[in-house]
């Protein structure tokens, strides 16, 4: 018999919806093994104890913030990693081709065992393996309360955006190899090419060939805020006025004050950071 794959999946994360899709995906193969995490820290535990017993393939379920943390367990080890994009934006799943709410499928992509070597990045103590921003959007993350989630759903989102496209925007510095620095009020930077609710936003991306694609926006005023969304959407956002694209490998980003940033959707801490790839890559199963 084929060796059982291990599948780390939270339940609370989906409150009633959770006990269904379990049974669900517990009823795709009987060499699927369900662990069932109770919060992020047991999830770091499950995961660090299959990679001790030596697990070759450790599988996830949910959205980008709990596969990124499984990432950063497994990256130290030869785990290849298998993906059931369950979450609310799922870029990374996007990003890869994965089939969306067609779990049956995704398990069918582990099955057939094509994988693909990506690359993943340091930011300060963190990683990401699709996207990471300082500034704007970090800030919108910060300021949109569980209670506006419950109530708004992703539009909470676009309140919190309007508020904090009001504030004073910070002064940011990107810092690039050569030693260039260009300065900005907010920074995105992707591995991949997708952002946001699966937006096209840096069009030259590529997730393994070692390099991060960086966007400075130089403002974030309500109407700047408009103007590179409409870039971005038109698939301009390089040739739209106040955004700077530069691909390098690695970045330093200060501010004269404290200036949150996330990575792949999760609050990771404050500047100073410097973002370089890892030492090695991902092997993760896709289409």
């Amino acid at each position: 018999m084929s060796e059982k794959i291990p599948l780390i999946f939270n339940p609370s994360a989906h409150a009633e919806r959770g006990r269904q899709l379990a049974d669900k995906l517990r009823g795709f193969s009987d060499r699927i093994e369900l662990f069932e995490t109770k919060d992020h820290f047991h999830l770091k535990e499950i995961a660090s104890e299959l990679i001790s017993k030596g697990c070759s393939k450790i599988a996830v379920a949910g959205g980008d913030g709990t596969i990124n943390a499984v990432i950063e367990l497994i990256l130290s080890s030869d785990v290849e990693l298998g993906i059931f994009p369950t979450g609310t934006m799922n870029l990374f799943a996007r990003e890869l081709g994965l089939p969306l709410n067609k779990l049956k499928e995704c398990w069918q992509v582990i099955e057939k065992g094509k994988k693909k070597k990506v690359d993943v990045f340091k930011a300060g103590e963190s990683i990401f393996v699709q996207i990471a921003g300082v500034g704007y959007d970090a800030k919108i993350i910060e300021e949109t309360s569980w209670e506006n989630k419950k109530k708004f759903g992703r539009f909470s989102y676009l309140i919190s955006a309007f508020s904090v496209a009001n504030q004073d925007p910070p002064a940011i510095r990107v810092i690039l190899e050569s030693g260039k620095i260009i300065e900005g009020a907010f920074v995105l930077i992707g591995n991949g090419a997708l952002y946001g609710p699966a937006l096209r936003l840096f069009s030259e991306a590529s997730n393994d060939d070692r390099l991060l694609d960086v966007m400075v926006f130089k403002n974030q005023s309500p109407t700047d805020i408009l103007r590179y969304v409409s870039g971005v959407t038109l698939g301009r956002a390089e040739k739209t006025k106040g955004i700077e694209y530069v691909r390098t490998s690695k970045i330093r980003i200060e501010s004269d004050s404290e200036v949150p940033f996330e990575v792949d959707g999760e609050l990771a801490g404050v500047t100073p950071i410097d973002f370089l790839p890892c030492d090695k890559q991902l092997t993760v199963f896709v289409p």
